[in-house]
């Protein structure tokens, strides 16, 4: 488990993801040697992979102990692997809502 981040008010979740994919695509031409982001993009599929199980693990985890706080992180590390994993199949947001839109109609 991580250290939880402190003063954390709510945001627009469009904007955000929005700009994390951003910044996630940036580091595709990254050096790896420099960027976390990169060697998840550019390094072992299994290692990316691997990390989506983890932080799921952890979300759940998070959940089982009904604490709050400890969710949103883990959830926030799920969901920044899970842009890195969409990023390095080329699938984009707004093809992930598509197929979120197509499921409720």
């Amino acid at each position: 488990m991580g250290v939880r981040t402190a003063n954390v008010v709510d945001g627009d979740i469009g904007e955000t993801l929005g700009g994390l994919a951003a910044v996630i695509h940036g580091r595709r031409e990254a050096s790896p040697g420099e960027s976390y982001t990169a060697r998840l993009l550019q390094g072992p599929e299994d290692s990316l992979l691997k990390k989506i199980v983890e932080e799921a693990a952890e979300v759940v985890m998070a959940a089982k102990d009904r604490d709050h706080d400890h969710i949103r992180y883990e959830a926030g590390d799920l969901v920044y692997h899970l842009l890195v994993v969409l990023e390095r199949y080329g699938v984009t947001l707004e093809e992930l809502a598509g197929e979120l839109d197509a499921r409720h109609r």
